[in-house]
């Protein structure tokens, strides 16, 4: 457990798109971290309808992805216009009022999400407007380019900075707890100091499922 009189907090920025269940696990765990290890969660927004329907020109995408990436704007604008409203901090917040229901609540496609997550987060609910506006575009792709032109195309969110690197992931089915997060995070950094280290992944299986709690 971490205590007041330890040394100050590493900050890792973390770019994430609200849609994304993958993310939002990883991003729990980061908050488990917080607890075990001298760090601090730095969100930070991408967009994945920026990087699969304009980065990736749509390749290879089913219409049913399509459409979902077309509604993924929807979120990550009203994020943005929410951090131009009342500071880069309140992403934390926010990106939990909204993962909470979109995720562990399993309403993806409730249009209540975001004046919910509005409303708890104490914002003004005209914020809401943002969702269907371009804005806030440029800022959201100025956001996301600070990681993926690090750490490329051909990975999606979560993207981390870990030891002045970025990298993809790590990509959770479950989120550790207490100390089990705080020794993942221990070799995540290993990995991220080590020379010459570029990439570590195996292949998702149809049945794995992301597990929210």
């Amino acid at each position: 457990m971490l205590h007041d009189d330890e040394p100050p907090r590493t900050l890792v920025p973390f770019w994430f798109d609200p849609l994304c269940p993958w993310a939002w696990i990883t991003s729990r765990w980061l908050l488990e971290v917080e607890k075990v290890r001298p760090v601090r969660a730095d969100w930070r927004i991408m967009s994945l309808a920026y990087l699969n329907l304009h980065q990736r020109q749509g390749e290879g995408l089913s219409t049913e992805y399509r459409a979902l990436m077309e509604s993924a704007w929807a979120s990550v604008r009203v994020c943005a216009a929410a951090a131009e409203h009342a500071g880069h901090q309140i992403l934390d917040p926010l990106y939990t009022a909204i993962g909470t229901r979109l995720h562990n609540q399993r309403r993806r496609n409730d249009p209540t999400v975001i004046p919910e997550a509005l409303a708890a987060t104490n914002l003004p609910a005209a914020l809401a407007s943002a969702a269907t506006t371009t804005d806030y575009d440029q800022h959201i792709i100025a956001s996301h380019h600070e990681a993926f032109d690090e750490v490329g195309l051909d990975v999606g969110t979560p993207v981390l900075r870990v030891a002045g690197t970025a990298l993809f992931g790590p990509v959770l089915r479950q989120a550790p707890r207490g100390e089990a997060a705080g020794k993942l995070w221990d070799g995540l950094v290993l990995l991220a100091q080590t020379d010459g280290f570029y990439e570590l992944k195996r292949s998702r299986g149809r049945d794995v499922k992301p597990v929210f709690d």
